[in-house]
């Protein structure tokens, strides 16, 4: 409790003198002008009093005073922005400078089309915590749909980490294709993998940038076809601009089901092999869920495929079901086979949350 009061009054103490520098920039100018146009008044008072001016030049003073404010008001608002961007450059060169712990692979190619998925014993943890992953190990199938289901914080989002090699396991083996992902090349690896989050990042610029990630390769005919396969041809022709409509940052102007459609045409132009959708549906109501279902199934169709999801309803195109409890397999299996056992945790859960039927 001492360390954080000290941390917090440092804080306080950095964030006070931050405010007061930050404000000078802004202050100055109004502190001028207001000085300005007390002068202004004062000297128009007093020729207007001995009949110097004329009732016009005295609105001259004035007006001319006023005109002067706009320009060096713009000013300051430049400066306070370069002040802004000057710090974000500060940040970008230490984000820059930040070297991975990680090491690329000597580059064994990845197959093309649909990938086997294979967790060999694997152990994980964050740094020097507990392990999040004990002993996990199971095997899909190329072309195989996985649900993977557990409570908030089992380790269902770390699976999907260790795939998309943004850490290595402690222990055990993550192979992709047959392809030990520490032995293939970062980038081919990120390129045979598509995911699809809740959150989806989308940047001030137009469609077709949004979509490519601003890859000049695809050329507008892949695009439309790809919009026209997920079933996006209705949305793609209400665009002002069609390819050229500009996006706002993060998505503004978009509902959240809008956004997640761009988020799975991005994912189907890359056209990778495996597919994984980690609660993409989880902000959609369930009238625009049910529009981005065709677009879902398109995209998982001749892939393999991982659906991490809490609603149960979510998993119901999935081959086999995997729950995640601490860490641990708590089970594992065929989600026919698992429904149909009354004694199966699958099963428990589907009763539970009454969707059963949801799956039939």
């Amino acid at each position: 409790m001492r360390r954080l009061f000290m941390l917090t009054r440092e804080r306080l103490r950095t964030g006070r003198r931050a405010r007061i520098l930050s404000s000078i920039p802004w202050s100055m100018p109004v502190l001028f002008f207001a000085t300005a146009y007390i002068i202004a008044f004062s000297l128009i008072a007093w020729l207007y009093g001995t009949h110097s001016i004329s009732i016009g030049v005295a609105f001259l003073i004035y007006y001319y005073t006023q005109q002067l404010s706009q320009p060096i008001m713009m000013i300051s608002n430049q400066l306070d922005d370069f002040q802004k961007a000057s710090a974000g450059i500060v940040r970008v060169q230490e984000l820059m400078g930040t070297q991975s712990e990680l090491t690329d692979g000597e580059g064994i190619p990845l197959p093309e089309g649909p990938l086997s998925v294979d967790f060999k014993q694997v152990d994980f943890g964050y740094g020097e915590e507990e392990m999040v992953l004990q002993d996990v190990s199971f095997h899909l199938k190329p072309g195989e749909v996985l649900g993977l289901l557990g409570r908030t914080g089992s380790g269902k989002t770390t699976i999907t980490r260790l795939l998309f090699r943004l850490y290595d396991p402690a222990a055990g083996k993550v192979e992709l294709g047959g392809v030990d992902v520490a032995h293939a090349h970062l980038s081919d690896l990120r390129r045979h993998i598509g995911i699809v989050t809740q959150d989806v990042q989308l940047f001030h610029a137009t469609v077709r940038d949004n979509l490519t990630l601003f890859d000049n390769s695809i050329d507008d005919a892949h695009i439309e076809r790809a919009l026209q396969q997920l079933g996006l041809t209705d949305w793609f022709h209400k665009l002002a601009d069609g390819l050229d409509t500009m996006l706002a940052a993060n998505g503004g102007g978009l509902s959240a089901g809008e956004a997640q459609l761009l988020a799975f045409t991005r994912v189907f132009l890359h056209n990778p092999g495996l597919i994984i959708l980690d609660e993409a549906s989880s902000r959609l109501d369930p009238a625009t869920e049910q529009l981005i279902e065709r677009a879902v199934d398109t995209l998982l169709s001749g892939r393999t495929g991982i659906i991490i999801a809490h609603r149960l309803g979510t998993v119901k195109r999935a081959d086999t079901i995997l729950i995640m409890d601490s860490g641990h397999i708590a089970e594992y299996g065929e989600r026919e086979a698992l429904q149909m056992d009354s004694h199966s945790q699958f099963a428990r859960l589907l009763l539970t949350a009454h969707e059963a039927e949801v799956l039939a």
